[in-house]
C-alpha cells in the first residue's frame, strides 16, 4: 500500500465515502410523459439527506465550518425539470428583446433606498470583482469588490466591456427580481434550495462535490473556481479567470452542467442561518417535505442584520479553499435580493404537467 494514499484526506482520494450523518438517496420512480422542454433535464425528486457536516477538518475543506448547513436532515422533493445549464447571455438577450425588460443594474438607484450615499454614485451600475495588486487581508471584501458605474449584464466589467465572444457564458449582474422576471417569461420559476441541492447531488449521498469525493479526480479540474492566491493572483489552472462558457466541464449524473462554480445561482428561499433547525422542528424529526424557506420578514443574516437575503447556491469562479468553499454541494450562500455582481447568475426549473 502506498503510504501517501494512507495519509491523504478523503477529499483528495476520490473515495466514494458515505459519511455517517448521511443516508442513501431514494429517487422517485417514473418520468413524465411527453418531450422534455428544450434545454432541460428531468430531476426525479425523492428523499435525500440535505446539508453538510463541518468540512474544516479536511485539507480541502477551507476555513468555514458552515453551521448554517446543519443539521443534516431528510428532505423530500417532488420531481421537476431543470435547465441543464445556467441561463446564458444569448438566452437573456432574447428575453430582453421580446419584453423590453430593463435590469436593476441598468436603472438609476433611488436616493431614498440608499440614505447617505454619495449622489455621484447614484448612477446605474453594479458590483464588479477587481483583484488587488498584492495580497490583502481577507476580512475586508472592499479590497476586491467595487461599485462600477455602467456595469450591467451587457457590460460585465463596466462600460468598456461587452458580450462579444461571451454569448454562451452565463448572464451576470442579475439580481433576484431580474431572474424571476426571466423565469416567468420563460414559463418557469426559480428552484427552491431543496430542489437545487437534490438536483446538484445527482442521486449521490454525502459527497462533498457534485461529482464525488475528490476535488480533482485524476488531477483534473471539474469546475470553474479560483486557483492561486486569493484574491490577487489567479493561476487559471482550470482554464478560466472569469466566467466560462456553460457546459465547459462535465455534467453531474442528472446531466446538469456547472452545478459547482462558474456563477452563483439564485434560489427562491429567503435566507436565515437556522432554517434547517426550524424545518426539522416543524417536521418533528421526520422527513421535511418540499420546504420553501422562511418568510421574508423572518429572513436575516447575522453578518448584516436588518437585511433580508435570498439563497444562492453553487459558488462561483471566485470560490477557493482559502476563502470560500461553497462550491461544495451541501453548502449555502446568500445575497441581498436587490444586488447583482459579475459572479451571480441563475437557472430555472419547471414543474411537470
Amino acid at each position: 500500500m502506498n503510504l501517501r494514499l494512507l495519509l491523504l484526506p478523503a477529499c483528495l482520494l476520490g473515495v466514494p465515502l458515505l459519511r455517517a450523518e448521511f443516508s442513501p438517496t431514494v429517487e422517485n420512480k417514473g418520468k413524465p410523459e411527453g418531450k422534455a422542454p428544450a434545454g432541460m433535464v428531468w430531476i426525479p425528486g425523492g428523499e435525500f439527506s440535505m446539508g453538510t457536516d463541518d468540512p474544516t477538518r479536511e485539507v480541502c475543506g477551507g476555513p468555514d465550518s458552515m453551521p448554517d448547513a446543519r443539521p443534516i436532515h431528510r428532505v423530500y422533493v417532488d420531481g421537476f425539470w431543470m435547465d441543464a445549464t445556467e441561463v446564458t447571455n444569448e438566452e437573456f438577450a432574447r428575453f430582453v428583446k421580446a419584453t423590453g425588460y430593463v435590469t436593476f443594474s441598468e436603472r438609476k438607484p433611488r436616493a431614498e433606498d440608499y440614505p447617505g450615499a454619495d449622489p455621484a454614485m447614484l448612477v446605474p451600475g453594479s458590483v464588479v470583482f477587481t483583484p488587488p495588486k498584492a495580497a490583502v487581508p481577507l476580512d475586508d471584501i472592499l479590497q476586491w469588490w467595487s461599485y462600477v458605474p455602467g456595469a450591467d449584464w451587457r457590460h460585465p466589467e463596466g462600460p468598456q466591456s461587452d458580450l462579444k465572444g461571451r454569448e454562451r457564458h452565463p448572464v451576470v449582474h442579475i439580481n433576484y427580481e431580474d431572474a424571476e422576471a426571466y423565469a416567468i417569461w420563460a414559463g418557469k420559476r426559480l428552484p427552491t434550495e431543496a430542489e437545487w441541492e437534490f438536483a446538484a447531488r445527482g442521486g449521490q449521498a454525502g459527497q462533498r462535490y457534485p461529482w464525488g469525493a475528490d476535488l480533482q479526480p485524476g488531477g483534473r479540474w471539474m469546475a470553474n473556481i479560483f486557483e492561486g492566491t486569493f484574491p490577487h493572483k489567479n493561476t487559471n489552472e482550470d482554464g478560466y479567470s472569469g466566467t466560462s462558457p456553460v457546459a465547459s466541464f462535465s455534467p453531474n449524473a442528472y446531466g446538469l452542467y456547472d452545478i459547482a462554480g462558474n456563477v452563483w445561482e439564485w434560489c427562491s428561499d429567503w435566507y436565515r442561518p437556522d432554517s434547517y433547525e426550524i424545518d426539522v422542528a416543524a417536521a418533528k424529526g421526520g422527513v421535511v417535505r418540499n420546504p420553501r424557506g422562511p418568510e421574508r420578514y423572518d429572513s436575516y443574516d447575522p453578518a448584516e442584520r436588518g437585511m433580508a437575503k435570498r439563497i444562492q447556491r453553487s459558488g462561483s469562479f471566485l470560490c477557493t479553499d482559502q476563502y470560500c468553499t461553497r462550491y461544495m454541494v451541501g453548502s449555502r450562500g446568500k445575497g441581498a435580493a436587490d444586488t447583482g455582481s459579475n459572479h451571480v447568475g441563475f437557472r430555472c426549473v419547471k414543474v411537470a404537467k
